[in-house]
């Protein structure tokens, strides 16, 4: 019964520090694959809409065209898209 103490001991603060590690390294990695602050970025999510707990309507801001998409837990379905409207439209 001691040495399963003595293990629990040594080994716990062990598994905690290791998942501290790899969180603070899958930090690091993230803030150096992301984009830059100087980069615009290619698309912007305009809006979003809940239809049902499983689908949601998205409307994406891409390459000069607004793209309405689904998303469900299937993945993502292309709806139509339409060229950018301009804010006072």
């Amino acid at each position: 019964m001691i040495w399963y103490v003595i293990k629990l001991i040594v080994l716990l603060p062990l598994i905690g520090a290791l998942a501290w590690g790899s969180l603070k390294l899958a930090q690091k990695a993230q803030a150096k694959l992301g984009v830059s602050q100087g980069q615009a970025k290619r698309f912007r999510i305009v809006e979003t809409t809940m239809l049902s707990p499983g689908l949601k309507l998205a409307v994406i801001e891409f390459g000069g065209r607004e793209i309405l998409v689904s998303a469900s837990r299937q993945g993502l379905t292309r709806l139509g898209d339409a060229p950018l409207r301009e804010l006072g439209q």
